[in-house]
């Protein structure tokens, strides 16, 4: 295991509480390991662990509230989902990911930290539709907001909340995905800035809860599926009438 914790930044102890920072730097030691040896994280990434990944995914803990239950979508080496079972452990953690060498990682990390309120789940987040639903669905450069937002909806409770990190794109997303939206009956997609003081930890999320919570129950089912590409064709259309 590579030790990290020379480089850890001081911005690290305000998202990783009291003994939460030993078990960060643990984790980052395990990313710059095996992490890069596995292929999990690119061999550069190592040097810019805190910067590039772990606190901008702690960051994402402030729009999460206290008890509650999260889904991590396409967890990949862990983040975000690793990242905010470390830095909270009031939370509940399910990390969702396909792929067997991903989930071997992942199950070790969880062992090597001791982290009880975290499960591993080898499959897509479509296997888990109609099993239950979470308070929160994170994800982090898993796929564009329409294709995830159809992955991860069937997942988010009637009061709860997708929350993707996204980059210089987001808004753009958000025009791409308005037939999916409405198709879901989603309200508004939000974009939100985290930790916008904090420059090394600053990050653009995605937020995106249900229009009419308390009609969830009964919507199980994607929407029929020749209905997404119509609404899709007439947001281009209204976008050309508009130039």
């Amino acid at each position: 295991m590579v030790d990290v914790s020379r480089e850890t930044p001081e911005a690290a102890r305000l998202f990783f509480p009291g003994e939460r920072l030993a078990l960060a730097e643990r984790y980052a030691g395990l990313l710059a390991g095996d992490g890069v040896v596995r292929g999990l994280i690119g061999p550069r990434e190592g040097a810019r662990l805190w910067s590039r990944h772990l606190l901008n995914c702690a960051a994402l803990a402030e729009l999460i509230p206290p008890e509650a239950t999260v889904c991590d979508v396409g967890s990949g080496a862990g983040l975000p989902g690793v990242v905010l079972a470390v830095a909270r452990a009031d939370l509940q953690v399910t990390l969702v990911e396909p792929m067997l060498r991903r989930t071997s990682f992942l199950e070790e990390v969880v062992a090597s930290l001791g982290l009880g309120n975290v499960v591993v789940v080898r499959g897509r987040a479509e296997s888990l539709h109609g099993s239950g639903r979470f308070d929160v669905v994170t994800s982090r450069a898993v796929a564009p907001l329409p294709r995830l937002l159809e992955w991860s909806m069937p997942l988010v409770a009637p009061d709860g909340v997708l929350l993707a990190m996204k980059g210089s794109t987001a808004a753009a997303e958000i025009l791409d995905a308005a037939p999916v939206l409405e198709a879901w009956h989603c309200a508004p997609a939000e974009v939100l800035t985290v930790a916008a003081d904090i420059p090394e930890a600053a990050t653009t999320v995605v937020r995106v809860a249900w229009a009419e919570p308390a009609q969830v129950g009964w919507r199980g089912a994607p929407p029929p599926r020749e209905e997404v590409p119509a609404r899709r064709a007439a947001v281009r259309r209204r976008r050309k009438q508009k130039r």
